[in-house]
């Protein structure tokens, strides 16, 4: 999100309660809200970085509620801020363990080092997503600037483990 103007952080800090700002430690301030539950970074420059929505409905509604609050402070904010998606995180499950180590072997753009980090890294093209595998069948889906790309990669990631036969079909829950 880009504000379009420079922004007083210690401002923010004295006029606004329960804001974290330690410039020492890091350039930004972290701005927690409780409805919608969100936490946004505000740097001086204007961008802001919100985190922690449940949807891009509601991570745009906490930062039109910021420049409110911030609007009712006496911080005024010239016009409506830009909002730009740059990363959905998504998690779930596939239902199935994943043999990680056949899947190393044969499955196209991953990575995997069991002793730096627990799950497979994979890259897919399509959607452009890098999803985390666990052998549990857990996944994370990381990447996607479209809500609608998650489950298409999660969808995706599934048929193509099952091609690969890297899924115990035995795993299959029984209809």
């Amino acid at each position: 999100m880009i504000l379009g103007q420079d922004i007083d952080l210690d401002e923010i800090v004295a006029t606004i309660p329960d804001i974290e700002y330690h410039p020492e430690q890091f350039p930004g301030l972290v701005y927690r809200l409780k409805k919608p539950k969100t936490a946004t970074l505000i740097f001086n420059t204007g961008k802001m970085v919100c985190t922690g929505g449940k949807s891009v409905k509601e991570s745009t509604r906490a930062v039109h509620k910021i420049v409110k609050n911030l609007n009712e402070a006496g911080i005024k904010i010239r016009g409506k801020p830009e909002i730009t998606i740059q990363n959905i995180v998504a998690s779930g499950d596939i239902g199935v363990n994943i043999d990680l180590e056949k899947a190393i072997l044969i499955l196209e753009n991953s990575m995997y080092e069991p002793e730096q980090f627990p799950g497979l890294i994979y890259r897919m093209k399509v959607p452009k997503t890098v999803v985390l595998i666990f052998g549990s069948g857990k996944i994370v889906i990381t990447g996607a600037k479209l809500e609608e790309q998650v489950p298409e990669a999660a969808i995706r990631v599934r048929d193509r483990l099952i091609e690969l036969d890297l899924v115990r079909m035995d795993d299959f829950p029984t209809v």
